[in-house]
């Protein structure tokens, strides 16, 4: 079948921009750059994507939400640190029509200045605790860089979850439950993963510490697909977000937030797309089965019979199946629907009739398999899940083969992906091994972090391991 002009292996960037384009997810026209136009098979990927997010926050308690979408300037200028965070990345609204407003709104970069104020006006007592919300939205950052569908856009879907706590104790509870939100969430997705303790200087802006969602592209850059942040109360005293002890004292709430976005998306499209398109996971996947029959003259009636059947069949068991009955060959099918990702492709012909059997091609390896025809809802069933099972191992290979534990940034230097050294808490070593690496801080591994080796920079015992990457 054909590939892509690119292969991946040999450009990665040149051959992501093609296969999100061919795929029909986006189309990057819109004479705003980094404001992509979401197409149908990307705005159902994505609904699926946010399908998984919304069944986890209901099933952990959290209330679903939707802010405005513009922020007064005022709101925003309440926390000094978040103001230096997102300073820069703010686009603003200054007039309305031809009147000059009396007061700035920006676009919202992030949704804490937005909720905040109005939080402090729902909870009032410790029975109001704890608040867990999120919401599904679109933010805006100026982004400067050279943007990327997906990876780096300058109106980003998002997910975001604020939730607020009668103490540092149990916002941590929530922070543990964010991390196991973010394992089924992204086991589903066949995406392996890290956690990364950021440094002090590159968490996010009011934070009182920020921990990372990296996976590991096969270009052996990172990308970080999500964040979990514990605020203590660094943001419910400037916007007042107290209540009533059991005591009848006030003290101010402990906040988290936990967030991901559209990058999900670039995560799927790197991680498990090959030269012939994209492979997605079932759980997500727009459509999970494509049935192709295949016509030949006099013979239709029973191929079509045979093919609506099935399909009928898959609809009841809760299987996303599709007839293409389109008057083309088989074999522009067999590429449209690979380049799409489909997991799982059936053809059904005359032979197959006869035989009443029909034939499976999996996505991931392109190996023709025939089965019964009865019950073959089964056999696809466990198919979609033979699929889920290689390309979540194939994932995983990938980021356990490019996770490096070495002494001296010369070792670092001959590693790809992932590389942790010594680090002895000083700022400027971790900037000195960047500097070295020409790539980027990750952060502290989350557990097992002990390290007495010394740092390879100052020559100091070390306190922790430091990861670095190259990263997107």
């Amino acid at each position: 079948m054909p590939e892509t002009k690119v292969k991946k292996s040999e450009d990665f960037n040149e051959w992501y921009n093609e296969i999100v384009e061919l795929a029909d997810l986006c189309d990057k026209r819109y004479p705003i750059k980094g404001m992509n136009i979401w197409r149908p098979y990307g705005w159902k990927l994505m609904n699926n994507v946010d399908r998984l997010i919304r069944d986890e926050m209901i099933k952990t308690n959290h209330e679903e939400v939707c802010f405005p979408l513009l922020i007064p300037e005022s709101f925003f200028k309440k926390e000094e640190e978040h103001i230096e965070g997102f300073g820069k990345e703010v686009f603003w609204v200054t007039h309305a029509g031809i009147n000059q407003l009396e007061e700035r709104w920006l676009l919202r970069p992030t949704s804490e200045t937005a909720m905040y104020p109005i939080f402090s006006l729902w909870i009032r007592s410790h029975t109001d605790l704890p608040l867990k919300t999120f919401q599904i939205v679109n933010t805006f950052r100026y982004e400067t860089k050279q943007t990327r569908a997906f990876i780096r856009v300058r109106e980003i879907h998002f997910f975001e979850a604020h939730t607020c706590h009668v103490d540092f104790e149990d916002a941590e509870r929530q922070i543990k439950e964010d991390k196991e939100i973010a394992h089924r969430l992204l086991q589903k997705l066949c995406l392996p993963y890290v956690f990364s303790k950021r440094p002090e200087w590159d968490k996010f802006a009011g934070a009182y510490y920020t921990i990372s969602i990296d996976v590991l592209m096969s270009s052996g850059r990172t990308l970080q697909i999500g964040s979990i942040h514990q605020y203590r109360d660094n943001f419910a005293k400037p916007y007042e977000i107290s209540y009533e002890t059991e005591k009848g004292a006030h003290a101010f709430c402990h906040q988290t937030t936990y967030g991901m976005s559209e990058r999900l998306l670039g995560a799927l499209v790197g991680v498990h797309g090959d030269n012939k398109g994209l492979i997605i996971p079932p759980e997500v996947a727009p459509l999970q089965v494509v049935i192709i029959p295949i016509i030949f003259k006099g013979k239709e009636k029973g191929v079509l019979e045979a093919s609506e059947t099935l399909h009928k069949k898959l609809l009841h068991e809760g299987i996303r199946s599709h007839i293409d009955d389109r008057e083309t060959t088989p074999g522009n099918k067999y590429y449209d629907w690979e380049l799409k990702g489909v997991p799982l492709r059936v053809e059904i012909g005359p032979k197959d009739v006869e035989k009443n059997e029909l034939t499976m091609v999996r996505r991931d390896i392109s190996k023709k398999k025939s089965v019964p025809l009865k019950d073959a809802e089964k056999a696809i069933q466990a198919e979609l899940q033979a699929l889920v099972q290689t390309i979540y191992a194939n994932a995983e290979k990938l980021l356990n083969e490019n996770m490096h534990s070495v002494l001296t940034a010369e070792e670092a230097k001959e590693k790809t992906g992932i590389v942790a050294l010594p680090w002895c808490g000083n700022k400027d070593c971790a900037l000195e091994i960047e500097n070295v690496l020409e790539g980027n801080t990750l952060g502290e591994p989350i557990e097992n972090a002990v390290c007495t080796d010394p740092c390879p920079v100052c020559g100091a015992r070390a306190k922790t391991w430091m990861r670095f990457a190259k990263s997107y």
